[in-house]
């Protein structure tokens, strides 16, 4: 009798509120684009009056609601419910080190979230979960609008997250829907040598249309990944999460556990398939999707989060950076650190086929940066700016009917303080017309942010919002239409100096 996996209520409950989209291989992998009502869509797309001046809104939301009474705010002198660092740097609670989240290690680990990624469904068989893996082409949009061809699993690049449990035996088949030959690599798995993947190493590889089983035992947990082991088939996006539960519910328990997969691929400006020969690149991406089309990791005030990232880029390393929080490194790839060797950090450098377990108490509301500091990586379509691109009111035409004279710079500021060598360093060329903003504002997770949001996050960009009860309610569980910038605000109200409070300008189109 086969044994199907069971399904999460809470996690049912969100996908409701997410659609879903069906691959060409007809299997399920991530939400994409928020679902809204028509009406909400319509209410959420007007330009709010609340941005006509910097007069705050109308208070949104009830405070009060869903306190947690009884639950102690403060240990040793840090607070769950506002940035501090405590009293002592040798106490278990200094910078929330040990501070528990909400959720109970009886309830087990929290659900495991990859955003815009889906898991791959198992079955058990003969006391074995076994699940189905297919290597194929893939058409993924990093951006709305710009759709590239990556290869992936399952019709999803990355592929879909297999999650099991500490002690589970596993069996994997892959069916290669690729045109040329691939294997499966388990990586960082302690496994029987045939079963490892490493091309013709271990195995003879699987032809385009024939499948192979990998079966195996589990003894590990933590953060592991699965990926082709033909160099240029990584290049081109071939990798998933592997998630192993622990038998033993890692203490402290955290309520949240996110998995954030970064990229980089070269494509060409007239181009959508990656140049595996590249050794630089210009597209960047967070489990597919590049900023602003990243989705924002929503988080409930006090809550302790976990953030497991991982790095597959071809050669470039990653330091990544969080705002507004201190958080401790907990893991790596390998396994779980003891907890005397945690370090705390807001910047952590991760290395290629590297990953790094981040965990921290969200005791900062607001919606907070949360990137790789390398500078072009915080960027898209990042070719060499020539010609009448980086040049305001320049066409391509005028450009080419005289290629001796280079066009000049159109001062902003005609005042000689204001003049540098060189050209202006404002990045250029990415546009966001109505169709592409409409997009990215449709999604419950972005609901209520600032109206410029969409123009500060690029490329390995993304955002950690971090939500009172009420507003968390109101963004990710309810229909509720939210006007731009009605969450800042908000938090601006409860938190921060509201006299100093400042609307975003509007954009110049709607959306």
């Amino acid at each position: 009798m086969n044994e199907h996996q069971p399904i999460d209520k809470k996690s049912e409950r969100r996908n409701f509120l997410k659609t879903s989209a069906l691959a060409a291989s007809g299997a399920l992998y991530g939400g994409l684009v928020g679902n809204q009502s028509a009406a909400a869509q319509d209410h959420a797309h007007k330009i709010p009056e609340m941005q006509q001046g910097n007069k705050l809104p109308a208070p949104l939301g009830d405070p009060n609601a869903g306190k947690h009474l009884g639950d102690p705010e403060e240990y040793d002198g840090y607070s769950r419910f506002k940035p501090t660092r405590g009293n002592d740097p040798d106490s278990d609670y200094y910078l929330g080190k040990l501070m528990p989240g909400f959720r109970s290690s009886d309830a087990g680990p929290a659900p495991f979230e990859a955003p815009d990624l889906g898991k791959l469904p198992w079955k058990m068989v003969n006391g074995v979960k076994e699940f189905h893996l297919v290597p194929m082409a893939v058409e993924r949009e990093f951006l709305p609008g710009y759709k590239m061809n990556v290869y992936g699993y399952n019709g999803s690049m990355p592929g879909p997250t297999i999650e099991v449990t500490q002690g589970d035996r596993v069996r994997i088949v892959v069916t290669n829907e690729l045109p040329e030959d691939t294997s499966a690599h388990w990586h960082g798995f302690e496994l029987p040598i045939q079963y490892d993947g490493a091309s013709e190493l271990t195995q003879n590889l699987i032809k385009p249309g024939k499948s192979f089983a990998y079966e195996f035992d589990v003894h590990e947990e933590g953060t592991f990944f699965y990926h082709s082991h033909i160099p240029m088939q990584e290049a081109f996006g071939s990798v998933g999460f592997f998630i192993v539960h622990p038998k033993k519910v890692f203490d402290p328990p955290v309520d949240r556990d996110f998995g954030l997969i970064f990229q980089n691929f070269f494509i060409e400006p007239s181009q959508t398939i990656a140049d595996s020969w590249k050794m630089d690149w210009n597209w960047q991406s967070i489990n597919g999707r590049s900023g602003p089309y990243t989705t924002p990791l929503v988080v409930k005030h006090g809550e302790r989060v976990r953030i497991r990232i991982m790095n597959f880029s071809p050669m470039q390393h990653h330091p990544v950076h969080i705002h507004g929080h201190t958080f401790w490194i907990t893991g790596h790839e390998g396994a779980r650190i003891p907890k005397s060797a945690w370090v705390p950090r807001n910047t952590e450098l991760i290395g290629i086929a590297q990953a790094t377990d981040f965990e921290f108490i969200a005791n900062n509301p607001g919606d907070w940066m949360f990137h790789c500091h390398m500078v072009h990586h915080m960027m898209n379509h990042m070719t060499r700016q020539v010609g009448p691109r980086v040049r305001p009111e320049q066409t391509v035409d005028a450009y080419l009917t005289n290629l001796d004279q280079i066009p000049s710079v159109k001062l902003t500021n005609s005042d000689p303080g204001f003049r540098t060598p060189g050209y202006p360093q404002e990045m250029k060329g990415m546009t966001m017309k109505p169709d592409f903003l409409k997009t990215i504002w449709n999604r419950r997770e972005v609901q209520g942010m600032r109206a410029m949001w969409p123009m500060s996050v690029m490329g390995l960009m993304t955002v950690l919002r971090v939500l009172p009860d009420d507003l968390y309610q109101i963004v990710m569980e309810s229909d509720e239409p939210v006007e731009k910038g009605a969450v800042f605000a908000e938090i601006v109200r409860r938190f921060g100096a509201p006299s100093d409070y400042e609307a975003a300008p509007m954009m110049n189109h709607k959306s």
